[in-house]
C-alpha cells in the first residue's frame, strides 16, 4: 500500500483532506469526511478509510470510480447534507441503483420513500385540466371514461350525460354542476364534492365515494347500487326514488334528506344519521336499523318488513 496521500488521491497538498474524484469521466471534488462520516458502513467509507489501495490517475491525481457519474452529485449532496433530490420516477430508479452500489443504506431508505410518494402523486395527478374538459365538451367528443381528473375543479359545468365510468375522481369538485344522466359506474371518487349538484338519474353502480360531499344534491332516481358511500354527507339532499340497494352507507349523514320512495334493500346503514329524513314509502325491508339515528324521521308507509330497529 502506498502513502496515505497516494491512497486518498490527494492533489491539493495544502489541504490533505480534499479528494478529487473521476466518476465515469465526470470530475468531483469533496472531502474525506464527507465520504466517510454520514454512512460509516458504506462502500465509499470503506474505500477512503485508508485500508485499501485506490485507482489513482498518476497525471491528474484523481481517484477513478468506474460508475456512471450522472447521479453522483446527488450521492455527494446526500453525504453532505442528507438531501433527497426531486426527480422524475425513472431518474429515482437510476439513482436508487447507484445508492445500492455504494451501499448507502440511509439513502436507499430515503429514496424508497421518495419513490413511493412520487408514485402516489403520479397516480393522483389529473390527466386533463378544467380548460381541457371544457374544450372537450365544446367539441362534443366527450371521452372521459377511465380518465384521471383527481383534484380538478369542474364545478358549475354542464356535464350532463358525460361518461365518467372507471374514471379517477379523487377530491374532484363537481359542486353545482349539471350531471343529469352522467355515468360514474366503477369510478374512484373518494372525497369528491357534489354539493348542490344536479345528479338526477345519474348512475354510480359500484362506484367508490367514501367521504364525499353530496349535501343539497338532486339525486332523484339516481342509481347508487353497490356503491361505497361510507362517511359521505347527504344532508338536505333529494334522493326521491333513488336506488341504494346493497350500498355501503356506514356513518353516512342523511339528516334532513328526502328519501321518499328510495330503495335501500340490503344497504349497510350502521352509524348512519337519518334524523329528520323523509323515508315515506322507502323500501327498508330486512335492513338493520339498530345503530342508526332516526329521531324525527318520517317512516309513514315505509316497507320495514324484517328490518331490525
Amino acid at each position: 500500500m502506498g502513502s496515505q496521500e497516494e491512497d486518498h488521491g490527494v492533489v491539493d497538498a495544502g489541504d490533505p483532506s480534499i479528494v478529487h474524484l473521476n466518476v465515469g469521466g465526470i470530475l468531483f471534488a469533496t472531502t474525506i469526511d464527507t465520504l466517510t462520516q454520514r454512512d460509516v458502513d458504506s462502500m465509499l467509507a470503506a474505500m477512503f478509510s485508508g485500508r485499501y489501495r485506490l485507482h489513482i490517475d498518476s497525471k491528474k491525481g484523481t481517484v477513478f470510480i468506474d460508475r456512471d457519474g450522472t447521479h453522483f452529485r446527488h450521492i455527494l449532496n446526500w453525504l453532505r447534507e442528507g438531501v433527497v433530490p426531486s426527480l422524475e420516477h425513472s431518474s429515482y430508479q437510476e439513482l436508487l441503483r447507484e445508492a445500492e452500489y455504494y451501499q448507502l443504506v440511509g439513502f436507499i431508505e430515503s429514496l424508497t420513500t421518495a419513490v413511493t410518494k412520487k408514485e402516489e402523486e403520479d397516480a393522483n395527478k389529473a390527466e386533463m385540466t378544467r380548460k381541457e374538459v371544457i374544450k372537450c365538451l365544446h367539441s362534443k367528443r366527450v371521452r372521459l371514461c377511465g380518465v384521471n381528473l383527481s383534484g380538478q375543479n369542474l364545478s358549475k359545468l354542464d356535464l350532463s350525460g358525460v361518461d365518467f365510468s372507471h374514471a379517477r375522481l379523487i377530491n374532484t369538485f363537481f359542486s353545482r354542476a349539471n350531471l343529469h344522466l352522467a355515468n360514474f359506474c366503477d369510478s374512484e371518487a373518494d372525497g369528491a364534492n357534489f354539493h348542490n349538484a344536479c345528479l338526477r338519474e345519474s348512475v354510480f353502480i359500484g362506484a367508490c365515494l367514501r367521504g364525499s360531499m353530496l349535501a343539497g344534491a338532486n339525486l332523484q332516481s339516481a342509481n347508487m347500487q353497490d356503491a361505497c358511500l361510507a362517511d359521505s354527507s347527504f344532508c338536505e339532499a333529494d334522493l326521491r326514488s333513488a336506488h341504494l340497494q346493497s350500498a355501503d352507507l356506514t356513518n353516512a349523514n342523511f339528516s334532513g334528506a328526502n328519501l321518499e320512495g328510495a330503495n335501500l334493500k340490503g344497504a349497510k346503514l350502521s352509524g348512519a344519521d337519518l334524523r329528520l329524513a323523509n323515508l315515506q314509502r322507502a323500501f327498508l325491508r330486512n335492513v338493520d336499523l339498530r345503530d342508526t339515528l332516526l329521531e324525527g324521521a318520517n317512516l309513514v308507509g315505509a316497507n320495514l318488513q324484517g328490518a331490525s330497529r
